[in-house]
């Protein structure tokens, strides 16, 4: 595996399962499904392949070991409950990450961002429960917490959602709550705070700062900051939310059902992140020396967010590997090699 993934296998203490990652094609989906592979457990992908590539399973299948577990692809929309009927059979714990991204998207596009993220959702809930699935975790968002202004972010305080995209994350918590009550099927939820890393795409309008920004200054475009640079988050690296889900899916019953903070517990401003960006693409060799453009500050955007990872860390003893420093060195080999492979390199 490269240094980018650590080594998840003791956590499964030699156990071996069948696991459904949905949105396996994606970002996280395909960091979560090279580290059950390689730790050699079954996997099940389910993939309608409107977010996520098929070079992203590509590389997972270049990246693995002889010996690693087997993989079988599902090219099925969460939408279809035929689908995901067909996908959770035989399954024993459910990852599920299948959504459509980003509050801008969610504006300009309310009704499929509610369909994909509140119908697919409660479809493969629903799904799961019936096929009597062991354990389901889902990705919930740290957009949950809306308005609420106290830092850092507490799972039992949340406010009012800003977006759309907030709302349907919001509902898929209220959903797992009610089928815990109706049906005793216990979800757990991670809120993840602005996860970054290899295999996150860099194109669109509706593309992650991170590597829209590194996209950028390897092209040596202009780099546009929204608002005035003090705007500030807390990004997780892959690795970090890849342990969460794992750690989430085999943790004991009594913790089944609760929803947790996925971050670092680190605050970085965008101005802040601007300079990190571009020491760590200097001691590549790749020089930017432009000034960051300045923008207005983006609709539905949440001024500050910073995660008080506690909970996590007492109850699924999780315990983050790379801060936002480390996981941007570890990201940039990828990022530089994506980039001049795809023409994008200047």
């Amino acid at each position: 595996m490269p240094p980018t993934a650590p080594d998840f296998a003791p956590l499964f203490g030699g156990h071996r399962a069948t696991w459904l990652v949905t949105g396996a094609a994606g970002f996280i989906g395909s960091n979560l499904v090279e580290a059950l592979l390689a730790a050699g457990q079954s996997v099940v992908g389910l993939d309608n392949f409107a977010t996520g590539y098929q070079h992203n399973l590509d590389e997972v299948e270049r990246l693995l070991p002889a010996d690693a577990g087997a993989f079988r692809l599902i090219t099925g929309d969460i939408r279809e409950r035929a689908a995901c009927d067909a996908a959770v059979a035989g399954v024993d714990y459910i990852l599920h990450q299948a959504a459509l991204g980003s509050v801008p998207r969610s504006i300009d596009e309310p009704l499929i961002s509610h369909d994909v993220n509140v119908t697919g959702f409660v479809n493969m809930l629903d799904a799961a429960r019936r096929a009597g699935v062991k354990r389901f975790v889902y990705a919930a968002s740290s957009s949950t917490y809306g308005d609420e202004p106290s830092l850092p972010k507490r799972e039992e305080l949340i406010g009012n959602p800003l977006s759309p995209y907030a709302a349907t994350k919001l509902a898929n918590e209220i959903y797992a709550a009610v089928y815990a009550i109706t049906y005793g099927f216990r979800a757990t939820g991670l809120r993840y705070f602005n996860v970054f890393g290899p295999r996150q795409d860099p194109d669109g309008a509706y593309a992650a700062v991170i590597p829209k920004w590194t996209a950028a200054m390897i092209a040596g475009d202009d780099v546009v900051i929204n608002g005035d640079g003090d705007t500030s988050r807390d990004f997780c690296f892959v690795a970090n939310a890849v342990q969460a889900n794992l750690r989430a899916a085999l943790a004991p019953d009594n913790v089944q059902g609760e929803v947790f903070n996925v971050a670092v517990g680190q605050r970085t401003s965008l101005t802040q992140l601007f300079a990190a960006l571009r020491g760590e693409l200097g001691r590549h060799q790749i020089h930017y020396d432009r000034a960051p453009v300045m923008a207005e500050f983006r609709p539905g955007d949440v001024r500050h967010s910073l995660a008080d990872i506690t909970k996590a860390q007492s109850l699924l003893c999780y315990a983050p590997s790379h801060d936002i420093d480390a996981g941007i060195a570890a990201a940039m080999p990828w990022y530089i090699d994506f980039f001049r492979r795809t023409g994008r390199a200047g």
